[in-house]
């Protein structure tokens, strides 16, 4: 119960009101067709309070995060309660008190975004928001005819575009029903769970406390889908048990920092990105899953042989016996996540549900697991703290997703109505000479910066909607550009100099952060060869259409990277280092020639 503030009727409200954004975007699912101009808006008023006042501080911040939030509800119920009358409007602002709420809008959307997740982002959205507004008196190809300001505005508060447009869409109806089936998962038993399968799994091995941080963390990942999460949660327990087994500090950072980041590449939820790149791409959600999971698995397959690797220079022992779980507790824990799972997967892929309807069933299944512990005793007690946690926890991470969606789709809504991202993708193609590998360098740069400033989700949006066109126009098929640029939005996690991933585990730790970031890029190496693999090696994604050919690619992309991985860890020697990694590019990029 400590989640909740202190005294009665602050617990109360708060939990009413998470109970309420849950139980609402639940009833979204099962209640048919409502209106985007009413459900978008609503998912809004539902997670300003959250967003600007839940976590504040006392005295000013909280004071002006409600007041801020007064203002944005009172705006958002406005547009879903005038819904009828402003969709025949067409996006055009009619008088000043629509003015007024579009500015509310706006200004709630960045402050929210600040709020959230710092400057970067609602900076990038504010700038996006004056080249709209003055761009027609910026000369030559840049700037553009200009709009006039009811019309602008109206696009992007009133209309179905802006920050009511399909990326809001996406966060409404399916990424926050995947959150809160992860916070359902997370505020039970299933963490605990993770934990003992990955160390009953790998525990026993050489560099067993590593494996179990690499095991983990890929099952964690995949309900999380936040390195930083993942970094603080398996951590907690990884990083003492490499420590107490004398693993070096720096390599045991490194490890976590590494495995954690790959909790946003592993299906199901990838982070959110998965759902924005169905909206994104029209590729439908089961399609997306089949194209990234061995990707994926590469990473984590590549992580996995640079741990063997430093368990040959350092001797890295196993888990000791005295910590492995009994197979009781690895059966029965287990099942808090496999049945849920296998309600996910059954409803998707056996009974052909929706992903968001399959979804909502696995959050029944999870819900009533909360109510027995690891002994299937009943504790009321526990079970309410478990509740508490579960709406709590959803209630912040919806809130978290929805401001960066919120304030992204600002800036695509700018770049849709002055068509600016048709004029940066010709930029590329001219600066690349209208070839794919310069373009395919020149966006991964963009990623790499971008994403040491904003979340990787919101970095692959902006990235992807003025380079994604470019790179198609070059011959990529959509799902590939748009994987190549989910995957480089993920750099910065371990790439100096803001790698949040690294900086969390060296923290945890007590390691100076760039001994760590650089064991982290040597053994992620994974993370920046395989986007190239998958351009390189299309088959890789095509394992629904063509699995002998995708399994072929997968094993000509795994012997490049064990080279590699071997040649930055295990070799001993320059040349040795030299040979072997050029071995290994030469194998990852025959799939060009063969």
């Amino acid at each position: 119960m400590d989640m909740l503030p202190k005294g009665r009727v602050a617990a109360a409200f708060w939990l009413l009101l998470a109970a309420g954004l849950v139980f609402y975007h639940l009833a979204l699912i099962f209640s048919g067709l409502v209106p985007n101009l009413v459900s978008r808006p609503l998912h809004m008023a539902f997670i300003l309070p959250f967003a600007l006042v839940f976590a504040a501080r006392p005295g000013w911040q909280r004071g002006s995060g409600l007041l801020l939030a007064l203002l944005g509800v009172g705006a958002a119920l406005w547009v879903a309660w005038r819904s009828d009358t402003l969709i025949d409007q067409y996006g055009f602002l009619e008088n000043d008190l629509q003015t007024a709420v579009a500015i509310i809008l706006l200004l709630v959307t960045l402050e929210t975004a600040r709020r959230a997740i710092g400057w970067p982002l609602p900076l990038v959205a504010a700038a996006a928001l004056l080249y709209g507004l003055l761009g027609q008196h910026i000369p030559g190809q840049f700037g553009h005819s200009g709009t006039p300001l009811p019309s602008f505005l109206g696009t992007l508060t009133i209309a179905e575009g802006g920050i009511w447009g399909s990326l809001t869409g996406v966060s409404v109806s399916v990424v926050s029903i995947f959150v809160i089936f992860g916070a359902v998962l997370n505020a039970g038993e299933a963490g605990q769970g993770f934990m003992n399968v990955a160390a009953a799994a790998a525990g026993r091995l050489n560099g067993g406390a590593a494996k179990v941080s690499v095991i983990s963390s890929a099952l964690f990942g995949s309900i999380s889908g936040s390195a930083s999460a993942n970094v603080a949660s398996t951590g907690a327990i990884t990083l003492p048990a490499m420590t107490r087994l004398g693993y070096p500090k720096r390599l045991a950072a490194a490890v976590e920092a590494v495995a954690s980041s790959g909790g946003q590449i592993m299906p199901p939820l990838m982070g959110a990105g998965a759902f924005v790149m169905v909206e994104l791409t029209g590729v439908p959600y089961t399609a997306i899953m089949a194209a990234a999971i061995l990707p994926a698995l590469l990473y984590f397959f590549a992580v996995w042989v640079g741990i063997n690797a430093y368990a040959r220079r350092f001797e890295l022992r196993g888990v000791d016996a005295a910590d492995h779980p009994a197979l009781r507790d690895v059966i029965v824990t287990s099942l808090f996540f496999l049945v849920p799972f296998s309600v996910l997967l059954w409803s998707m892929f056996g009974a052909g549900f929706t992903p968001e309807y399959s979804a909502a069933l696995a959050i029944l299944a999870g819900t009533l697991l909360l109510f027995v512990n690891g002994r299937f005793e009943i504790d009321r007690r526990l079970i309410a703290e478990r509740l508490v946690r579960a709406l709590l926890t959803a209630a912040k991470q919806v809130s978290l997703i929805a401001a960066i969606i919120l304030c992204a789709s600002i800036i695509i809504g700018v770049l849709s109505i002055t068509g600016l991202g048709v004029k940066i993708t010709s930029l590329i193609l001219e600066g690349s000479g209208g070839l794919l590998w310069p373009s395919l360098l020149l966006t991964a740069l963009a990623c790499l910066v971008l994403g040491m400033e904003v979340p990787t989700t919101a970095a692959y949006v902006i990235c992807v909607s003025v380079a994604g066109p470019a790179l198609t126009q070059l011959g990529l098929a959509p799902l590939q550009a748009h994987l190549f640029v989910f995957w480089f939005a993920l750099l910065s996690t371990i790439t100096p100099p803001v790698c949040g991933a690294v900086f969390i585990a060296a923290g945890m730790i007590g390691e100076n952060w760039l001994k760590v970031a650089l064991t982290a890029m040597a053994l992620g190496v994974g993370l920046y060869l395989i986007p190239l693999g998958m351009i390189a090696n299309p088959d890789l994604l095509r394992l629904s259409e063509s699995p002998g050919a995708a399994l072929l690619a997968l094993a000509r992309l795994a012997l490049g990277l064990v080279l590699i991985s071997n040649g930055l860890i295990g070799a001993r020697g320059k040349l040795a280092t030299l040979l072997l990694c050029a071995a290994g590019l030469a194998v990852i990029f025959s799939g060009l020639y063969f």
